[in-house]
């Protein structure tokens, strides 16, 4: 999304409106959070008048101890700045200047039912989760035993299917055909399904399946993070597929490189187990066991000693 409004911030965040009410559909465009310390001393060199403005405890204290002048010439000047919003977490009282300056200015003051720290990590994973960048994969995004585990693949190869199986096996779905990722910070990539695809899947020739209604509430989860890439092609007999696990495909989104696999397509092959044995495998991986370069190991290691025997 390129903005949410500030209602909307609002209601989501259950914050309660004090002041300013006109202000209730400004936008919201910027995921980070402004603190407003030393622009109460008068230093605004870098406010940035996009962030929503979270004032705590320690701010509104050293706000009360300046000369009431200075504390109007201030606060008004961070109004004319034109905030989305100001927020204050639940221990502060917020003061009159505030609620008068909303008003004047239409722009909402609101107040959390959280401190300061916790309202300031909320409301940035809010906005975090809404404005951040996202792009969109064709593919199947499940969570297998804690991987998560994006397939992908031309259509029709069997990326919906294998990832029913899947879930017959225990493991979550998060999004079939649709895939919606961000990066919340480079190496932290997260999928989930766009809102209208929630729960739901698409098998051919059966249609629209319900997966919590058809698996239970566990076969669903509402997002995750991305760990590995699995494509699934058709097998090509003139292809050379790696058969120790040595050679490392990787596959990049945004700032973030995933590891990505790629499984050809037979028939007889139980594509739903290979993909869950990739997934185990990279988690293992990730473990510090790695089975091919132990494999590698053992072998140049037998090798070894069988020349020391020869000489």
């Amino acid at each position: 999304m390129d903005f949410i409004t500030i209602e909307q911030l609002m209601m989501d965040n259950k914050l309660e409106l004090i002041s300013g009410s006109k202000g209730l559909s400004r936008h919201c465009v910027e995921e980070m959070i402004a603190r407003p310390g030393l622009e109460f001393t008068g230093f605004f060199d870098y406010f940035d008048p996009k962030r929503v403005v979270l004032v705590g405890s320690k701010d509104a204290t050293f706000l009360s101890k300046q000369d009431p002048k200075i504390i109007e010439e201030n606060v008004r000047k961070i109004f004319e700045f034109q905030p989305p919003c100001i927020v204050f977490s639940v221990k502060v009282a917020v003061p009159e200047i505030f609620k008068r300056l909303g008003d004047e200015y239409g722009i909402c003051v609101l107040k959390s039912n959280l401190r300061t720290t916790p309202t300031s990590s909320k409301l940035f994973n809010y906005l975090q989760d809404h404005l951040a960048e996202t792009i969109s994969i064709h593919g199947t995004f499940l969570d297998i035993n804690g991987m998560g585990t994006l397939i992908i693949g031309k259509s029709g190869i069997g990326k919906s299917e294998t990832s029913l199986d899947l879930i017959k096996r225990g493991h979550q779905l998060i999004a079939d055909d649709l895939v919606e990722i961000l990066e919340k910070e480079p190496g932290n990539l997260i999928g989930r399904a766009p809102e209208i695809l929630k729960r739901y899947m698409e098998i051919r020739g059966i249609g629209i399946v319900d997966v919590v209604t058809m698996f239970g509430a566990g076969a669903y989860r509402e997002r995750k993070n991305l760990r590995l890439v699995v494509e699934l092609e058709a097998w090509d007999e003139d292809k050379y597929y790696d058969r120790l696990g040595l050679d490392e495909e990787k596959i990049k989104y945004f700032n973030t490189e995933i590891t990505k696999i790629t499984i050809p397509v037979l028939p007889g092959r139980t594509v739903s187990l290979l993909v869950e044995s990739a997934a185990m495998n990279e988690k293992l991986k990730l473990l510090g066991h790695y089975a091919a370069m132990d494999f590698v190991r053992k072998v140049d290691e037998k090798a070894s000693k069988g020349g020391k025997k020869d000489d």
